[in-house]
Order: C-alpha cells, then structure tokens, then sequence
C-alpha cells in the first residue's frame, strides 16, 4: 500500500491527507527567485526545501504525473533601478543574475529543468518567466474591471479588495484590520486603503508594454498579478499546492488568492498552501547593516553545496531555522559519516518505507534523517538502503571513492607526493623509527592530508577538512 502524503495546509490550518485533483497530474507551484542581484541563504530554504517536495511527489506518483512550477520575477521596481544604476536593459540584468542563481541552487543539489524532462514527455518542471507572460496578465486584468473586481484610477488598475468578502482568508487577518493597518500614505486615487495594484504607468525609462483596460499610457503589471497569471497558464485555473515562504503569506499571497478567484470565478486558487518558516543567522535576523547577510555564493566558497544542504533540511521545513557555524559543522560529520558507511555500493532498489513515511508527514526530514542514521551504522546498517534514502533527499549521489577524487581534485594536492611520504612513513614504521614516522606524518598534515592506519595493515588517506 501506498505511504499516504499529509501535508500542513496554511490555509485550513490543519495537517490533511494530500489528494490530487486530478489522480493522474499533481500540480505544484512554488515563488521562485527576483533575479536582481545574487540569491541569499534565506532565499535558498524554500527553493531546497520544495526541491524536496518535488522529488517526493515524483517517487510517489511517478514523474511523468507531476508538474512543478518555480516561477522567476524578471520585472519589478528593484529590476527597473538596479539595472538603470548599471546603465543596462533589464533582460541584460535579469539573464545574468538567472545564469548566477542557477549555478547557485545546482551546486546546493537542486534540480533543474534540463535535469527531469524529456523530450516527448509532458515537461515536469517548468521555470517561467514574468516578462514572457505579459498577455497572460493583460487577459486577466480586464476580466477583473469586466467583472468589478477592479478598477482604474490614475493610470493605474486597482484591485478592488472590499469586492470579495472572503479576502483574508489564507493569511486569517480581519478585514476591518487591515483596513486600519492600511491608512498610512494612503495613494489618493485608491477607493479602499487595501487595494492593491494590477497594473502601474511606467516612468521614464522603465520598461513597458501596451497596458489594459483602455488605458493610453504604456505600463508594467504589479507584483501579484505576475504568479496568477503564470500559474493559471501552467496549471490550471484550480491546482494542487502552491508553496513559498512565510513572508508571502500577506499580502502576496493572500493577493494572488483574490485575484485568481475573482478572475476564474473558482472557489479556491490552490488547495494546499505550503509555506516554510524564518532564517536567522547566529540567533539574529539577517541584515546588511549587521553584516550577517550571507549570499549563496559566499557559503559555497567554504562549505560544499552537500553540506549547506544538510543543514537546510534537518530542521523541519515549517520551523524557524537558525543558521549556524556548528550546524555547517555537524552536518559536514554527517555526511562524512554517511559516505563512510555507504562506501562504494549501488543504491538499492527501493527507497526505505521508513524514510517515505517521515518524509510523508508534513516533510518530517529530522525524522527521515534519523532513519538514515539508523541504516549507516550498527547492527541495523545498510550501505544499499541508506544510500537508496539519501538519494531521495539529494544526497550520496557520488560513491566515496568519487567523491575522495573530487575532493583530491580540487584541493590541488600532489597525489605523488602524497603517496611517496606514506611510503616513508610505512617504511619508517617497519622499522620502528618512530621520529621518521611522525615527521612523515606532520608533513602528509602539512600538504592538507588525514592518514587512517587500518588493522590489516594498509594505510588510507584523505584530504583533511
């Protein structure tokens, strides 16, 4: 029988068993990066932790019955100033920042779009782009004035929030509270302090497209609209689970939600919503001005993307996580231990029940990772099962003698000299020359290398962290 998946759905509060709409196509969105400037560690927890989900749902369902969906904001108002600081378009800004951030998120073991589909097939991971669905958001724009969901004022087209009575819903705000909350700087052409902009005039300058609902001017689509508008094309009117952040719950999300609905007339825009909780750093929230902000690329120049990884997932993705030096730590002598235990044997045919089963509640990963702890040593090891469970995670996806090359390899190390002083060390040892032995070995620590004297005798090394 089948593991049956429970997911935390933010907008029924509750854990609930999962089920597709549609039995044969589960449909999956997720906020993905704005490509204005490189990614940080907060940004990489949800594109890490709904990786996992995805790989997940295609164990569970196959993946040629899966559709996932991580969209890319190529246009907003830090594009538009970021590239005009750089004196470049905004595609230019955008398709570097994208090429960065996907060197990025592989190197954390992310897969990609080039990794899942195949050609014939239905793709199973799309990455669409805000600036390549301008029509789309130009079509549902219109539908909502059409219907008086929306309005325009000023060149600009508003949502009209106090037309749909169920806003607030996802996020469980009141509206009379939102609505006081909201009186602040209140733009003059706005007919409730909550609405929100579909579609905004664009300055000198800026980027534009022919905008809707009459308007004459050129303009670019506000934030919101950008994820209904891309989801609804790629997944339908009404799709499974739609993912991101916890800082997105309001108003992004809670906006999409209007939007979608009013549009489509539906009576939900997805049936589960997943969201993952903070990230801080040492205890503190992250910030420039506390000089604690660490981008992607600054960790992966001392970390290896397995580890930073490691450390994502073993805190349940719903809690806060506090990102530390000692977690990076632990989590590089886990996975040590792991490419120990699994040594040079092939992963095994099925993935371990017990690792599904905690992955299957709510993405329990401290649990799957406690089961993988069980298979890597003891009476209860088994190199197969555990590496068969850490594949499913991303892990182990290299042999230990590979990974010793890569590591050899990239540490630049004279594997000639390296052996020649383990010679002299044996040798020496043979003898009895205890001196000679450990000044062989203080200059094997010297060249960045661990020996390991084994009990049959044989001497191993690797390079030391």
């Amino acid at each position: 029988m089948a593991p049956m998946l429970r997911l935390y759905n933010t907008l029924t509060g509750a854990k609930e068993a999962f089920a597709p709409i549609d039995p044969d196509h589960v449909r999956f969105y997720a906020c993905g990066p704005t490509v204005y400037d490189a990614a940080h560690i907060g940004n990489a927890r949800p594109i890490i932790v709904f990786d996992l989900l995805f790989r997940l749902l295609r164990h569970l369902y196959g993946s040629a019955h899966v559709t996932y969906a991580r969209n890319v904001t190529d246009v907003d108002d830090k594009i538009n100033a970021r590239a005009a600081e750089r004196g470049i378009t905004i595609r230019e800004l955008t398709d570097g920042t994208l090429a960065q951030f996907h060197g990025d998120v592989r190197d954390l073991g992310v897969l990609s779009p080039e990794d899942v589909n195949r050609p014939g097939e239905r793709p199973c991971f799309i990455e669409p782009r805000a600036t390549d669905h301008i029509a789309e958001m130009v079509t549902m724009i219109d539908g909502l004035v059409r219907s008086g969901h929306a309005y325009v004022a000023a060149d600009h087209v508003l949502f009209d929030v106090p037309s749909m009575p169920e806003y607030g819903q996802l996020s469980k705000r009141p509206l009379d509270e939102m609505e006081a909350g909201a009186r602040v700087e209140v733009a003059p052409y706005k007919r409730s302090p909550l609405d929100f902009v579909l579609w905004k005039p664009a300055k000198p300058g800026e980027p534009a497209w022919p905008s809707p609902a009459g308007i004459a001017a050129p303009g670019r689509p506000g934030w919101h609209i950008e994820c209904s508008a891309m989801s609804a094309k790629h997944l339908g009117q009404t799709f499974d689970i739609h993912a991101g952040g916890i800082d997105l719950i309001f108003p992004h999300h809670e906006n999409e939600v209007a939007q979608s609905r009013c549009c489509f007339g539906t009576g939900v825009m997805a049936n589960v919503w997943l969201h993952n909780g903070f990230l801080q750093v040492e205890g503190e929230k992250m910030s420039k001005s506390l000089g604690n902000f660490i981008t992607i690329r600054d960790v992966l120049k001392d970390w290896p993307g397995e580890v930073v990884r490691l450390t994502m997932l073993r805190t349940q993705y719903r809690q806060p996580i506090d990102w530390t030096l000692r977690g990076l730590e632990e989590s590089s002598r886990v996975l040590e231990r792991w490419y120990n235990a699994a040594g040079d044997e092939p992963a095994a045919g099925d993935v371990p029940g017990s690792v599904v089963d905690a992955l299957c509640d709510d993405l329990n990963t401290p649990a799957a990772i406690n089961e993988l702890h069980r298979l890597s040593g003891g009476p209860e090891a088994q190199p197969g099962a555990l590496r068969a469970g850490a594949n499913l995670f991303g892990f182990l996806m290299r042999t230990r003698s590979d990974r010793e090359q890569d590591q050899v390899a990239a540490s630049g190390i004279d594997v000639p000299a390296v052996e020649a002083l383990i010679a002299e060390r044996r040798a020496a040892r043979a003898a009895k020359d205890w001196a000679a032995s450990d000044r062989a070995r203080d200059a094997l620590a010297a060249l960045g290398v661990a020996v390991k004297d084994n009990k049959d005798g044989t001497t191993t090394w690797t390079v030391a962290r």
